[in-house]
């Protein structure tokens, strides 16, 4: 079902061995539809290379809507023109923080400075949020985690699940900000004012790193 070829340093963690044929066995007597399409889900791996990480966003699992989700958690796909809901309160808190205002929906600008936009489950029915939560995808962010912890990063934790995933990651060597997640549902409750992006990036210049440009990306 999965096209493992593209995930280069990622391939070497023991969960797409171990964990998931089980993952694939379920997923191919799902008679619903799953989002995002299998030669997406691994999109945020793919991606970025682990050492090229130097900030992760981890949220909880894809938008449940078709033609929303690519894999990046939180990014919707350019052409989607729908409501744009956790991201659309992602770009105010945006615009609050830095006085940047962001219109491009799709976050692969991203990925490519180095932000790793993992969800804590890859896969879900389509209309049924948290409809794979059971299926084992929580073991690869675990072990995606781990294999981080080499060297300092900054860990934005947008929600309970992602919370709980990153518990072992240790608040003295990173930057790690936990806040309620993005949601309509949830933001009022501590993601508004949470100034995320200023924070990561006068982290990542303290460990001599340059800042990550979060409004849209410049023009070539």
């Amino acid at each position: 079902m999965f096209d493992l070829s593209r995930l280069g340093a990622w391939r070497s963690l023991p969960f797409f061995d171990e964990t998931l044929p089980r993952i694939e066995a379920t997923l191919a007597e799902e008679t619903r539809v799953i989002l995002p399409p299998a030669p997406l889900v691994f999109n945020a791996l793919e991606r970025l290379q682990p050492d090229d990480v130097r900030v992760v966003i981890l949220g909880q699992d894809p938008y449940h809507t078709p033609a929303k989700a690519h894999a990046l958690a939180f990014s919707i796909t350019a052409d989607f023109g729908g409501r744009l809901d956790s991201l659309g309160n992602i770009f105010k808190e945006l615009r609050s923080d830095l006085d940047v205002t962001r219109t491009r929906t799709q976050l692969d600008d991203w990925a490519d400075q180095g932000v790793l936009l993992l969800n804590t489950i890859l896969t879900v029915p389509q209309g049924t949020p948290k409809g794979h939560a059971k299926l084992g995808w929580e073991s690869l962010t675990e072990q995606v985690l781990k294999r981080l912890a080499d060297q300092p990063r900054a860990y934005l934790l947008w929600g309970g699940p992602a919370h709980k995933a990153a518990s072992a990651v240790d608040n003295t060597k990173n930057l790690k900000l936990e806040t309620a997640h993005p949601s309509p549902l949830s933001a009022h409750r501590g993601f508004f004012g949470s100034r995320p992006f200023s924070r990561t990036n006068v982290w990542l210049h303290s460990q001599g790193h340059r800042s990550i440009n979060w409004g849209d990306p410049e023009a070539p």
